[in-house]
């Protein structure tokens, strides 16, 4: 084609030197949102992810197993404010391990909350599965063993119930059970959605006190908040018993979980060596458990089953 046939194409030009510029505001007035305090924006993120999980996922409904403990108490004040009362529904599953003081408050929470509420107990089924497995486990005292399978009875009736009347199962356990592995594989960390998964314990405490400022009552009985924590797997079973305090446990979960610390360096902010290279061999090991639980939200930078992922086996341990 000869040059003079090439077409010429006009091109618009705008003069951008000039001071002054045109604002179109669409929809509502634009303005800077303020800062959420620190407890206040977790608690919002923990009503905000489960919701959109539960609605998103083609549910309408949630049903959790109510214990009368700290972790199932507030899952299911999450799951109310996220969902509304008429949505959820509390399953009370006590055994002969369980205190009354631990049934009341999950009746009291019930009563507050204004939920659907139904006890199932387990002692019968616990003791007859015991007998059935006595030819496998023998008929010395199956410790541990009985333990789990309390929880996996509970984990059988929820899936159940879900089964047949269609609510996801909202799980309980916190980060801190997530990390060191105190939980039971298909019994309390059975289940659609993980509401508390990046939670740690001493945070679900703050957020229980900064749930109950608000309105005009506590919704949460002050008695959860203040008995010491217990799986009830057996009698007079403390969290403690297993597990070192929550207030020394936490902080070196979140330096070597969450802020990648080492071994030194952790023993650099003062905590005793043993308790440091127990609880790290406790997060290593239970790595197997955390690839087989729900989902749930997101409030740290390094969620489990997001962020931290490690190889399932692994030999090799950091020490001094």
């Amino acid at each position: 084609m000869a040059s003079d046939d090439v077409p010429i194409i006009s091109v618009a030009t705008r003069d951008y030197s000039s001071r002054e510029r045109t604002h179109v505001i669409l929809g509502a007035p634009q303005r800077i949102e303020p800062k959420m305090e620190y407890l206040a924006e977790i608690y919002a993120a923990l009503v905000l992810g489960t919701g959109d999980y539960v609605r998103k996922s083609g549910f309408k409904k949630a049903i959790i197993g109510l214990s009368g403990g700290i972790d199932s108490t507030l899952t299911a004040v999450i799951a109310v404010d996220a969902l509304g009362a008429e949505n959820v529904l509390g399953i009370s599953m006590p055994s002969g391990y369980s205190s009354e003081g631990s049934k009341t408050d999950a009746q009291l929470l019930v009563e507050n909350l204004g939920i659907q509420f139904m006890t199932i107990p387990i002692e019968e089924t616990f003791r007859a599965s015991l007998k059935m497995l006595e030819p496998a486990l023998g008929e010395g005292d199956p410790g541990l063993a009985a333990e789990n399978l309390q929880a996996r009875i509970r984990g059988n009736i929820l899936m159940t119930i879900s089964n047949k009347l269609g609510p996801i199962v909202l799980t309980t356990g916190n980060k801190s059970e997530m990390a060191t592995g105190y939980s039971t594989l298909y019994g309390d960390m059975a289940g659609g959605f993980a509401v508390l998964k990046d939670v740690l314990k001493t945070l679900v405490f703050d957020l229980c006190r900064y749930r109950n400022s608000l309105g005009s009552a506590p919704v949460i009985p002050l008695s959860v908040i203040e008995k010491p924590p217990s799986a009830e797997l057996r009698p007079n079973q403390k969290d403690a018993d297993s597990l070192p305090p929550y207030d020394v446990l936490d902080p070196i979960l979140k330096a070597y979980a969450e802020d990648d610390r080492s071994f030194s360096e952790i023993l650099a902010m003062g905590f005793d060596q043993k308790t440091v290279e127990r609880v790290m061999r406790l997060v290593d090991i239970s790595e197997y458990k955390r690839r087989q639980a729900p989902p749930g939200v997101k409030i740290t930078t390094r969620a489990f089953g997001r962020d931290r992922r490690l190889p399932i086996t692994n030999k090799y341990r950091e020490t001094l």
